[in-house]
């Protein structure tokens, strides 16, 4: 495979050899729990480099050991997931709470402080309000989209800050953050006994339309859940960086027992042949909507990357930062929960479901679902309000979601 081969190319033969699998053409499932050695010395090393004893030597494979460490299909779509990132390694996890929570996991220490974007996940939120304090971890947010000025101000007095978590765009409120000021002052206050790493994820955007690999992130993290499996019919999770640092996720992950199963793997495999096709049609819908969503007169505001409503700063944002729009809106109605409930209720085309990135629109209430376990100072602060919806727009025909939500606004 030439290196000049675009992603969408290179996808469907990098990573996988079919004659080591009786010429296949597809990946087999390798259903299986525990791998045979040839040599008692070949299991030594196998050991050496799962359990981080030994790096591994560069052009050596190590061998399998047991599914919990690695499996043929992990490492399969570990290889052939890199290729619109960039990155030199993946590794594949059992959900995208799995991956933050590993990758995080593997850096802090006791003591130790992370700052982060906010609003993020609902899980990621509770992950750093709720669990990491537990053990000793300090977490401080600042608001999406804010100044390298307002991030810089949290680190350069403080000597704990080991981590910059960006998820950007923010769930839900789709606000940009700027990963190339995180990576300038996460450089500029590291030191040889203090590495400050940047952390993003990339769930709404990319791989498609951001990679924030370029832009300096040192780790990014994907729910593949979301748009890499595409079809609303597992749980993933995916970390990416350097061959380094995914090394020291993959320990982590191997010790917590968070891989991905074969048949997972397989499936997502299966997903990535569609995922640039998927994503680029859904943009062209969600295009659409946002517009019809902006001049509809019960609607207060509309959340979408690129927008001009989004003000100037978030605009240059989007063109520093990514290279399409998405297919997620969020909107605010005209009223509050009542009304926001009857869009919900009223809407027949999207389904009332939390996740996103799958074949078919969902549609949720962040604030009483995805976020609900914010309280209501958190909600504020983050700019999570009781009239905000957010969509995630599938496959379906664009001008019968126009036309649904319209009958739905009407009955505001």
């Amino acid at each position: 495979m030439t290196s000049s081969a675009k992603p969408q190319t290179k996808i469907f033969s990098h990573g996988y050899d079919p004659q080591r699998s009786e010429g296949a053409a597809v990946p087999p499932v390798f259903r299986t729990s525990t791998f045979i050695f040839k040599t008692a010395a070949e299991g030594k090393r196998a050991f050496e480099i799962a359990y981080g004893l030994d790096a591994a030597k560069a052009g050596e494979s190590p061998a399998l050991i047991y599914t919990r460490v690695n499996n043929p299909n992990s490492e399969i779509l570990e290889d052939k997931i890199t290729a619109w990132d960039g990155a030199e390694a993946a590794a594949l996890f059992s959900s995208g709470m799995g991956a933050i929570s590993s990758a995080c996991l593997a850096f802090l220490r006791p003591g130790d402080t992370l700052i982060f974007s906010d609003p993020v996940y609902g899980g990621t939120e509770f992950f750093f309000r709720r669990v990491l304090p537990q053990f000793n971890v300090r977490t401080i947010p600042f608001p999406a989209g804010a100044t390298r000025e307002d991030m810089e101000r949290l680190v350069k007095d403080d000597p704990t800050v080991k981590l910059i978590y960006i998820e950007s765009p923010a769930n839900p409120t789709m606000l940009l953050s700027d990963v190339r000021g995180a990576r300038e002052i996460a450089d500029r206050y590291s030191s040889d006994d203090r590495r400050i790493l940047v952390m993003v994820d990339n769930t709404f955007m990319g791989p498609i339309f951001s990679r924030p690999l370029d832009q300096g992130a040192d780790v990014i993290l994907y729910s593949a859940t979301k748009f890499l499996g595409g079809h609303s019919d597992l749980v993933a999770g995916v970390a990416m960086g350097s061959a380094e640092l995914v090394g020291q996720i993959k320990v982590m992950r191997t010790i917590l027992g968070s891989n991905s199963d074969p048949d997972t793997a397989w499936l997502i495999q299966r997903s990535l042949g569609t995922l640039q096709l998927r994503m680029e049609h859904q943009q062209e819908s969600a295009q659409r909507i946002a517009e019809f969503l902006r001049t509809h007169p019960k609607v207060q505001c509309v959340a979408y990357p690129g927008s001009p409503s989004m003000g100037a700063r978030q605009v240059e944002l989007w063109k520093t930062q990514c290279t399409g729009t998405g297919s997620l809106i969020s909107f605010c109605v005209k009223g509050g929960e009542a009304e926001a409930f009857k869009v919900l209720d009223a809407v027949e085309h999207p389904k009332l479901a939390v996740s996103l990135g799958g074949i078919e629109s969902l549609i949720e209430h962040p604030s009483t679902m995805t976020h609900s376990d914010m309280t209501p100072e958190e909600k504020a602060h983050a700019g999570i309000t009781d009239n905000l919806i957010r969509m995630s727009v599938g496959l379906e025909d664009a001008q019968d979601l126009i036309d649904d939500l319209a009958q739905a606004l009407d009955r505001i």
